[in-house]
């Protein structure tokens, strides 16, 4: 990624003319090609890297959770899932930005790096990879391992006292993983090549460290697939409110007080 482009600038529709995909009267052959390619570039291709890296990602993690040895606990997990996490975002970053994941994707809305007319269908796409990579890690899986792992649903949660606990954990750690996101690959003044590595590792810390609190998901698309293809749903709300929030507190920090000139609305 070339150290001057932001790469969720990369997808950024708001000079691209999505009616360019209709045929002007006279328009030469060669020009709507063009335009045809430039809608393909800039729309549909962020779309379908979005949905190929989250399956991957997803099948790549709950693959670890669902044949986690006995003894590793949740460091054959957070190796996983981090480790898988920022090698998508380095090969695929460049097309989509790599998000991966809803939160993600609405923090970097919020904050401006990305145009309204993806951040539904990156979402879509999200999700529909989760599912997509759920479902490869229930095929491939032994029907005893996946019935212990619960699919690799998320379960830690079983009591109401958890509850309240859980989705502070799920906030503060997607804060954390949005905030390296947004600042380390976003943000003019602080984005970094390093910024795949720095968002991997932080994927690991907090599933290291929030893991035995709520599962340490931060991650929508990441607790949807697998609920919906093991069909286990208890408290699966946290996993979508916990998060979300974490992206919104986010992205008013970084509007209000830490974003540079061009993203922080005030002076």
């Amino acid at each position: 990624m070339p150290f001057s482009d932001s790469k969720t600038e990369l997808c950024d529709l708001s000079s691209v003319d999505v009616s360019a995909i209709q045929v002007e009267k006279g328009s030469t052959g060669g020009k709507c090609t063009r335009n045809i390619r430039n809608v393909f570039e800039h729309y549909f291709q962020p779309c379908l890297a979005e949905l190929l890296g989250s399956s991957l990602f997803i099948f790549i993690g709950s693959l670890s959770v669902i044949e986690n040895t006995e003894g590793t606990g949740r460091l054959q997990p957070a190796l996983a899932h981090g480790l898988a996490l920022g090698i998508v975002i380095a090969v695929l970053g460049e097309i989509s930005g790599g998000h991966f994941n809803p939160a993600v994707t609405l923090s970097v809305f919020l904050i401006g790096g990305l145009n309204i007319y993806l951040l539904f269908p990156y979402m879509l796409a999200q999700i529909c990879g989760g599912m997509i990579g759920a479902g490869l890690a229930k095929a491939i899986s032994p029907a005893e391992n996946y019935a212990n792992a619960s699919g690799a649903a998320f379960n830690t949660v079983q009591r109401e006292a958890q509850v309240g606990p859980a989705i502070v954990a799920e906030m503060v750690m997607t804060l954390f993983l949005t905030m390296v996101v947004c600042m380390g690959a976003v943000n003019k003044r602080t984005r970094s090549l390093l910024a795949p590595l720095c968002i991997g590792l932080t994927v690991t810390a907090d599933i290291l460290a929030g893991g035995a609190v709520s599962g340490a998901c931060m991650n929508p698309a990441r607790a949807f697939g697998p609920a919906l293809v093991a069909d286990y749903w208890m408290y699966h709300w946290i996993y979508w409110v916990g998060p979300m929030a974490g992206a919104l507190l986010t992205s008013s920090f970084i509007r209000l007080l830490l974003g540079d000139e061009n993203i922080r609305v005030l002076s």
